[in-house]
């Protein structure tokens, strides 16, 4: 298996490697073979969930292997606060802990112990969802985030092999006793994976048309950048279709174009699902979609981001706005005490000349302003710069 290691990593690997291990079979054999694989000193974190007792014992054997070979290895906790869906927050919880781990380790690189049935059953779930090309592509052997780079080195290999190479490294693992319980999709997907590979939906049927789907996928990819660099034009943080060219593409492409938009100007790393894009090109009437706004208007369709997603939302003057906008003074000497924060229907009164920018009245409300406590400072984007700039991340 350090064969797949050779292939994951390439030979432009990094010095530090980090690892998350949760003390279960995938995890602790990801750690023991690049522990032995020796190309790079391995960072090991675990991620304490808070869920349940029995998580605490199995951190405990990572900790003893991690003990035994001279490696360093983090404890990192995570508590739900109870919003939401759990599985999906402590996703999340557990990749913010985990970036957050690696920035203070400096590592480029956290490799994790998906396998080939992780794989299976991430698109057997996402099929019984209705997921089109992107989704059925299911998991990627490498994504990049920032400049940290989430890698899944074992993720064409099989589950029991790994179990094979536990037994004969003579290296202990922990059971997770909610592996076994149906009432989690995940679950239900493995124990279908018995019915169905009579049929030949077998484990290394189902990953080859993940592959199939994957080329799919950056195929359509390619074909949306093409489209966009004719149909598609961006201002002050919004983005803006060519309506008629937009019309005038295969539904798919649209709705990938459109999904691409939306992603943008929301900042959500989640695409809306597909049954919420159909037809959006043909809206005669703004519609509030993703946390976005899509106007329609001379021609055009305008992509803007929601006010109500961003009513509520203040920050300091020295922080990103919204995920993506960084306002900044010309001059030294501002008053202390400013925020930034959407310039609302309150700040736009006290911009007579908003109109001479040429921007809509709904794009203006969710720009970013300055404001020191209910006073009106600046609103670059609307016309009133009074000595701030504003930009906004590359779209």
């Amino acid at each position: 298996m350090s064969k797949a290691l050779d292939t994951a990593f390439g030979h432009d690997f990094p010095d530090k490697i980090g690892v998350a291990v949760s003390g279960g079979g995938d995890s602790m054999a990801l750690l023991d073979l690049l522990r032995a694989w020796g190309k790079a000193e391995v960072f090991v974190a675990s991620v304490d969930h808070g869920l349940r007792p029995e998580a605490r014992d199995e951190i405990a054997l990572v900790a003893q292997y991690a003990a035994c070979h001279g490696l360093q290895h983090s404890v990192l906790n995570w508590r739900w606060d109870q919003q939401g869906n759990l599985q999906q927050a402590a996703r999340e919880g557990r990749r913010t802990a985990l970036r957050r781990w690696a920035e203070e380790c400096g590592l480029t690189c956290i490799a994790l112990g998906h396998t080939a049935d992780d794989q299976a059953e991430t698109f057997l779930m996402r099929l019984a969802r209705g997921s089109g090309v992107d989704g059925l592509s299911a998991m990627v052997l490498t994504r990049h985030d920032g400049e940290l780079t989430w890698l899944r080195p074992l993720l064409n290999v099989r589950r029991r092999a790994l179990r094979d190479h536990l037994r004969q490294a003579n290296v202990p693992w922990a059971d997770d006793p909610s592996n076994e319980d149906p009432t989690f999709d995940r679950v239900k997907a493995r124990q279908m994976m018995e019915t169905l590979e009579p049929l030949g939906l077998s484990v290394e049927r189902l990953t080859q048309t993940a592959d199939h789907m994957r080329e799919q996928r950056a195929l359509a990819a390619w074909a949306a950048e093409r489209a966009a660099k004719d149909l598609v034009s961006r201002d002050a943080g919004d983005v803006i279709f060519d309506h008629a060219g937009l019309l005038g593409l295969p539904d798919a492409l649209k709705s990938r174009l459109l999904a691409d938009a939306l992603g943008a100007v929301s900042g959500n790393p989640y695409r809306p699902r597909f049954k919420t894009l159909s037809g959006v090109w043909n809206i005669e009437v703004p519609k509030p979609l993703h946390g976005c706004l899509v106007m329609p208007k001379a021609g055009r369709l305008r992509i803007t981001r929601e006010w109500q997603a961003v009513k509520g939302l203040r920050t300091a003057t020295d922080s990103l706005w919204d995920g993506r906008w960084r306002l900044t003074a010309l001059e030294e000497g501002n008053e202390a005490g400013l925020e930034i924060a959407a310039l609302g229907e309150a700040g736009l009164a006290d911009v007579p000349d908003w109109r001479a920018t040429g921007r809509p009245r709904q794009s203006l409300l969710s720009s970013p302003a300055i404001w020191h406590g209910s006073k009106l400072i600046a609103a670059p984007i609307a016309g009133l710069s009074n000595g701030w700039d504003a930009q906004v991340l590359a779209l």
